[in-house]
């Protein structure tokens, strides 16, 4: 079961990283209906099938081009969904044995959901709510799966007599790696809402934007109108230029705050890390954040060269999985301080008894 859903975990990334490659082409629509495509299985290619789908569809004609990106992402989701489903019945039927069940079953569910936002984002044609909550909807899938296989992984693993880690000087992080998992999250949503609105060409030069350091007109209140009405297609995005920028340049500092942050707490981590085992968890998370800032940096410089904007959305759940990865060790430390503390306690008031 573990490796199953280590397998899962790689099929989220792929799924994610298939959704970005569909949106980045401006494929969002290139099949109109769900969960087929102008009413067929795959893709319409013959002339008989594209003057049917052409027939149902007469305000959308097929562009072949366009309809292969939107089905193999579905047909990536849907391979997902059902590794998703088989761990959930192995786990009900296992559950007597120490298998884990609620948390399959509950990722199950959000499955169901996810896919109601896929079909959504295609009915309501990119609607930027939908788009950007089918995004974060996709990085939570992600991070329930790679919670069940550490789990899972840490159920497997036989015990070793090895001496175990100390928590030593980073037993009082964890308040600090919660806050960098929650900021984590707020810059993915932050890079959910940029690409819902195609605010990411916004600016083209760095360190300013648009030959200024605070870009004048910027709109923040149209930029995050979260009230934008079903109806209009969406595709390339409906709002002016001031508001895209709005967006682009809080996109920008929220890199600038997540770097900050985790250069600090990851060199105080690093400085007192002594014998605690989380070396390579501290390096991880380190590696990752600094490809995932020069995959941004090219992504301005270059002008979102597809391959590199793939990239950098992918990177961008690596580095989720990464500081998961760092919290979930740093929570397996054992509290020798807490518990020294406490028997010290015992002590004390049973020799005053």
């Amino acid at each position: 079961m573990a490796r199953w859903a280590t397998l899962a975990v790689l099929l989220a990334v792929v799924v994610i990283t298939l959704g970005a490659w569909t949106r980045l082409v401006h494929a969002g629509l290139g099949c109109p209906d769900w969960p087929g495509c102008y009413g067929f299985l795959t893709v319409p290619q013959s002339e008989s099938s594209i003057a049917i789908a052409n027939a149902r569809f007469p305000e959308t004609p097929v562009d072949v081009e366009k309809g292969w990106p939107e089905m193999i992402h579905r047909y990536a989701a849907g391979t997902l969904g059902l590794v998703v489903f088989s761990l959930a019945a192995y786990a009900v039927r296992h559950r007597r044995r120490g298998v884990p069940v609620r948390l399959p079953l509950f990722i199950t569910g959000f499955i169901l959901l996810q896919a109601a936002f896929g079909m959504w984002t295609v009915t309501l044609k990119l609607w930027p709510q939908i788009v950007a909550l089918h995004l974060l909807g996709g990085f939570t899938t992600l991070s329930l799966l790679t919670l069940l296989t550490l789990r899972l992984r840490r159920l497997a693993k036989p015990e070793t007599t090895l001496e175990k880690p100390r928590a030593g000087a980073l037993a009082g992080f964890r308040p600090w790696l919660y806050g960098g998992l929650l900021l984590v999250v707020l810059q993915i949503a932050l890079g959910a809402w940029t690409a819902a609105n195609y605010a990411a060409v916004a600016c083209t030069e760095l360190p300013t934007c648009q030959g200024q350091w605070w870009p004048e007109g910027m709109d923040f209140r149209h930029g995050f109108d979260v009230t934008q009405h079903v109806g209009p297609n969406y595709l390339g995005g409906q709002l002016n230029a001031d508001g895209r920028v709005a967006i682009h340049i809080t996109h920008r500092l929220g890199a600038m705050v997540v770097l900050v942050y985790f250069g600090a707490l990851l060199s105080l981590m690093w400085r007192r890390r002594g014998n605690t085992g989380l070396d390579n968890a501290i390096r991880l998370v380190a590696a990752v954040l600094a490809i995932q800032i020069l995959l941004g940096l090219a992504n301005v410089l270059f002008h979102i060269p597809l391959a590199v904007a793939v990239a950098h959305n992918a990177m961008g759940a690596g580095m989720l999985l990464s500081v998961i990865y760092l919290v979930c060790q740093h929570q397996r430390l054992p509290k020798t301080q807490t518990a020294t503390a406490t028997r010290t306690m015992t002590i004390t008031q049973e020799a005053a008894a």
